[in-house]
């Protein structure tokens, strides 16, 4: 059984038992989160369940791993016959969280 659920703008294909990366949420580790957009399910019957635009009988839940930060992005600027080069780095914050069931009503 997977679904598709949303969060941070995005959408993640899911499992029970996977360690999913999302934006940072304002969830301690440890704590148990409920996913609650989900777009679509598909059960181990082959049943496929498709929201318009969210399913309201499926609950995703999990809990928070860690919070931490990603690789670093290295973002340049360069002008030519100026003499200008900028090069600025950015590490975004993530979300893990370890997917523990995915219920249908």
């Amino acid at each position: 059984m997977y679904a598709i659920v949303e969060s941070g703008g995005k959408q993640y294909k899911v499992e029970a038992g996977q360690l999913l990366h999302t934006e940072k949420l304002n969830v301690a580790p440890g704590e148990t989160i409920e996913l609650d957009k989900v777009v679509m399910v598909k059960t181990d019957d082959g049943k496929v369940l498709v929201g318009q635009p969210y399913l309201t009988n499926v609950k995703v839940t999990g809990t928070v791993v860690e919070h931490a930060r990603a690789r670093k992005v290295l973002v340049g600027q360069f002008i030519p016959r100026k003499g200008h080069k900028t090069i600025k780095g950015h590490r975004q914050w993530y979300t893990t969280i370890k997917i523990e069931k995915i219920e249908v009503k």
